[in-house]
């Protein structure tokens, strides 16, 4: 309509900057990204229990470990799609209640085969988290901050997996490993619950769909009560230009290569990763490490992940892709001196273990981020989560190659373990190359992202 007055959704979030809007949304998505972590964790600390009570071999841990990545590789997706088709907002609560259920009921497993089937189940719910938080946080932020609340949010996700070893530290010996799952299962069931009176939608979300007209302009006046909106305004994303909702939109405009490039990227940094958070409190107690020690040292990944997402996210917002190659070449040291830090003491290997944390899910966290900013809004869930989806190739891999290589000195597993780093800086490197040449090809893309 000619003389349609317009209001700019990302002029107006400039002008706001960061304020009570934000606090909130970050409050209820760190919550959601603790307990996903948490879950995610889990297993991994209840699996040493599992191999005495259960009486398996530590190999035949390998589908079990795996199975929630199962479920991710096609939950992102799914809970990607319903968060650019139904609400970033309705997606997360979906996908909490989904997890949590069936995490609850994990509890009361009695065998490998019904374990691994509801991990898969709650996997489907774990995979839709990530994808919605990077873009309810990036879509409602200011230009200067977009990458920096979302790494903020999707940080605290190796935060939870800690929480996950800090109560197997002190509660497995004395409530049996049950407990891990009872905690992961009503906790967010509860976030659930309360999303659906507190937390806010995506500002960007609802200016591209007109059904959420009036929630959009009563956030507006929320936010700026001296903002009013013309009666006839249409809302636009001015620095974007917006696609359907359609895969094959993920290969357009310049992104033909720079897609599937980016999932082998996750896969390499998800495949070291797992094989990291599955394996190393089994691979310490073979290597006669005390149980609480070893429980330590993976709650020592988690930590060691959340610092680095936290203090490396001033230098992701900046450098992009360029920051992550070059994390990657660090972590290649880092995680292949694990094994011989946990044969010389205590110290050394939390210490290790945590500046290996620091790297490795400093990238994820990273990639998480960057990876779901080269897509506009109406793609971004469902980009961020076949990213995440088909990455998860590489989670399922590592487990299940960590089960085959069991039995090998400690030090050469973790050796071996390096390479999926060494060919992500590779990948990396390309990706930032293509990148740079697409913005400066297109240099309004640059204002998007």
């Amino acid at each position: 309509m000619a003389g349609q007055a317009e209001v700019q959704v990302s002029h107006f979030l400039d002008e706001y900057g960061v304020g009570s809007f934000h606090y909130k949304l970050l409050f209820w998505t760190v919550l959601m990204a603790l307990i996903d972590g948490y879950d995610i964790g889990a297993i991994a600390f209840a699996a040493p229990s599992l191999i005495r009570e259960w009486h398996i071999a530590p190999k035949a841990l390998g589908l079990v470990l795996s199975a929630s990545n199962f479920g991710v590789l096609f939950g992102s997706q799914i809970f990607g799609w319903i968060g650019d088709r139904y609400g970033r907002k309705t997606a997360l609560i979906l996908a909490n209640v989904l997890f949590g259920i069936f995490t609850f009921i994990a509890a009361y497993s009695t065998n490998l085969t019904e374990m691994s089937w509801l991990r898969f189940i709650a996997g489907l719910g774990i995979g839709g988290v990530i994808p919605n938080i990077v873009a309810i946080n990036a879509e409602s932020a200011p230009r200067d901050k977009r990458a920096t609340l979302a790494i903020i949010a999707t940080g605290m996700v190796p935060l939870g997996g800690a929480f996950a070893g800090f109560v197997s530290a002190a509660f497995v010996a004395s409530h049996g490993w049950q407990i891990l799952f009872f905690v992961g299962g009503i906790a967010p069931i509860v976030f659930a619950l309360g999303a659906i009176f507190y937390l806010p939608e995506s500002i960007k979300f609802m200016a591209i769909h007109e059904g959420q007209r009036a929630k959009m302009e009563a956030l507006l006046n929320e936010m700026r009560p001296d903002f009013v909106v013309p009666s006839n305004a249409r809302f636009v994303i001015e620095d974007e230009k917006q696609a359907p909702s359609n895969p094959l939109n993920l290969f357009r405009e310049g992104l033909a290569l720079i897609t599937p490039l980016t999932w082998v990227i996750f896969a390499c940094n998800l495949m070291g990763y797992f094989f990291l958070l599955s394996w190393t409190p089994t691979l310490m107690g073979a290597a006669h490490v005390p149980p609480q020690v070893a429980a330590l040292a993976g709650a020592g990944l988690q930590v060691g992940g959340t610092v680095g997402s936290l203090l490396l996210s001033w230098w992701l917002q900046r450098a992009r892709f360029l920051a992550i190659a070059i994390m990657f070449i660090v972590a290649v040291p880092i995680v292949g001196a694990i094994g011989y830090a946990g044969l010389s003491s205590t110290a050394a290997l939390i210490i290790v273990t945590f500046f290996a944390g620091f790297i490795v899910l400093g990238i994820q966290s990273g990639i998480n981020v960057v990876g779901a900013m080269i897509y506009p809004t109406s793609l971004r869930a469902n980009g961020s989560g076949w990213q995440l989806g088909i990455g998860r190739l590489g989670a399922i891999a590592g487990p299940l190659v960590g089960a085959l290589f069991v039995g090998l000195p400690v030090t050469r597993l973790y050796m071996w373990s390096t390479l999926p780093f060494a060919a992500g800086a590779v990948v990396t490197f390309i990706v930032y190359g293509l990148v740079s040449a697409r913005l400066r090809a297109r240099p309004e893309l640059a204002k998007a992202q």
